[in-house]
């Protein structure tokens, strides 16, 4: 999860900052529009009888797509060379629903699980899902722990060992993009499996664009 750091004050009327802020909002929207589309096709979108098993994949996949669309905003801003106080109410709130989003995916899956007298992690997730794919359910649980950590900001964000926890985050989102390859049932559609790669393929530029961008600043990793 991506946040905004030193309160810098922005340049008022910047064309530059209200381009990016609105193209913030509007490749968020998308992300999460289409990630609903693909929830929904999978569906058939016979909504009437949802339950928890079929809803619980939605926030993944929202989770997922916020995130992605924090990083590719995160990396135009320091393309742009913009104080991060110009888009810090956007990632205040795009990070407000990916922390909702990260807690209900497998939150609901858990409350179903021990509902129908499954108990609870990790008895419960391997009955879940095939045993080669036990693994893959830890890698998931691994990653909201890391995502989780990184709340922590606030309090430890200028020590000086927060770099590392930064790193985990960035290790994390890689290994949510391969949960989702693997377990995503929503990710069956060719379109949508597509958008997905394509995901993917540019979380990796964008993160080797943010560490040598903070060697050749200088900067912190943010």
């Amino acid at each position: 999860m991506q946040q905004s750091t030193r309160p810098t004050t922005p340049t008022k009327n910047n064309p530059r900052e209200t381009l990016l802020m609105a193209a913030a909002c509007g490749l968020t929207f998308l992300s999460v529009a289409l990630a609903f589309v693909a929830w929904g096709d999978n569906l058939g979108w016979q909504l009437s009888q949802l339950s928890t098993y079929l809803v619980f994949p939605l926030f993944g996949l929202l989770a997922f797509s916020v995130m992605w669309s924090q990083y590719i905003v995160g990396a135009t801003k320091r393309y742009l060379g913009l104080a991060p106080a110009v888009i810090k109410r956007y990632f205040d709130i795009s990070g407000l629903v990916i922390l909702t989003a990260i807690l209900l995916h497998p939150g609901l899956l858990i409350a179903q699980r021990y509902h129908d007298g499954y108990g609870l992690p990790p008895g419960s997730y391997e009955s879940y899902v095939a045993p080669m794919q036990k693994w893959i359910v830890i890698l998931g649980s691994l990653s909201l722990l890391m995502f989780l950590a990184y709340e922590l900001k606030r309090w430890y964000g200028q020590t000086t060992w927060w770099k590392y926890i930064v790193a985990l985050n960035d290790v994390a989102i890689l290994a949510i993009f391969y949960h989702g390859l693997q377990l995503g049932q929503d990710l069956g559609h060719t379109w949508y499996r597509g958008v997905w790669y394509f995901y993917g393929l540019t979380l990796v530029p964008v993160l080797l664009y943010k560490y040598w961008h903070a060697w050749q600043s200088r900067e912190r990793v943010e």
